[in-house]
């Protein structure tokens, strides 16, 4: 069974690393990006897949560039390269070090959603089918050919968290099963249709503001959905930033922080986090902030 480096860095990619040590493959090398600092108390924080590594005694690498292991993935020869969810474009040099080049999995059905957020565009847009599709890593980004793809169906409920975890899990059953095909040259990829493509930005912090007199309910509330875990959305009401957690829509407006929406509609705000950092519902908001005040 072929030698693999493996490049990764979100959760979502953890879960192909584990997949893959699962499989009994044989991982030279995790690269993945440096530890950052997260949270309200800014504590340097590990990527998931570098604790997945060390737990397993491979190797990680944490280059500012990629340009500084070029000569140590040269030393490693012959080995496979698999990339999930890694967040930094590989230079060609890099690319050209591995035969049949660098593996990826990405959760869309290519060419739709290149880019870094497909999962949450796919919530957002209220589509009904997403995927994920094992393709070639080319230099410039999501462009390479594909080897194989397989749907999803969404039930339009689905939150950031749960689909990442859905596509997660099927993307690496996808990849563990195709992988030495891939490898052994018995699977041929196929060039992707550029003119179809469509492409989905960076989350940002200020894609996280609710803006009712821009959007319909349903826009929204779907991108209550799809913000869940980041950016989340954020409203104020009254005096109070409060991040909502859960909403629905309805015709008719129930508690008095509902917002009214450009169609009309109201956006129900069900549960929230309150300034206090506590989650609650309307009711318990409105009794605690709003009453009296």
């Amino acid at each position: 069974m072929a030698r693999l480096i493996f490049f990764g860095t979100e959760d979502f990619s953890a879960i192909s690393l584990q997949a893959l040590i699962d499989a009994e493959y044989e991982i030279a090398a995790v690269v993945t990006k440096p530890d950052s600092k997260k949270g309200r108390g800014q504590k340097i924080t590990q990527p998931q897949i570098k604790k997945i590594a060390l737990a397993n005694n491979i190797p990680v690498w944490q280059p500012d560039k990629l340009a500084d292991i070029h000569d140590s993935i040269a030393s490693l020869q012959p080995v496979t390269g698999v990339l999930v969810s890694y967040g930094k474009i590989i230079p060609q040099p890099i690319i050209e070090l591995f035969s049949p080049g660098i593996i990826n999995l990405h959760p869309s059905l290519l060419p739709l959603y290149r880019g870094p957020s497909p999962i949450e565009s796919a919530i957002i847009n209220g589509d009904t089918v997403t995927g994920v599709s094992i393709m070639q890593i080319s230099s410039k980004m999501d462009a390479g050919p594909v080897y194989l793809r397989e749907k999803y169906r969404l039930k339009g409920n689905e939150t950031q968290p749960e689909l990442y975890q859905r596509l997660g899990s099927l993307g690496s059953k996808l990849l563990v099963g195709s992988l030495q095909d891939i490898i052994d040259e018995k699977l041929t990829p196929t060039a992707q249709d550029h003119s179809a493509a469509s492409y989905c930005q960076l989350l940002s912090k200020t894609d996280s503001i609710l803006r009712p007199d821009l959007y319909s309910a349903a826009q929204l509330e779907r991108k209550v959905r799809a913000h869940l875990n980041y950016p989340r959305s954020k409203v104020s009401i009254g005096d109070n930033d409060v991040v909502v957690a859960s909403a629905s829509v309805s015709s008719t407006q129930q508690t008095p922080i509902d917002l009214k929406c450009t169609d009309g509609k109201f956006l129900v705000i069900n549960e929230l986090i309150a300034p206090s950092g506590k989650k609650m519902n309307a009711e318990a908001f409105i009794h605690g902030y709003l009453t009296n005040r």
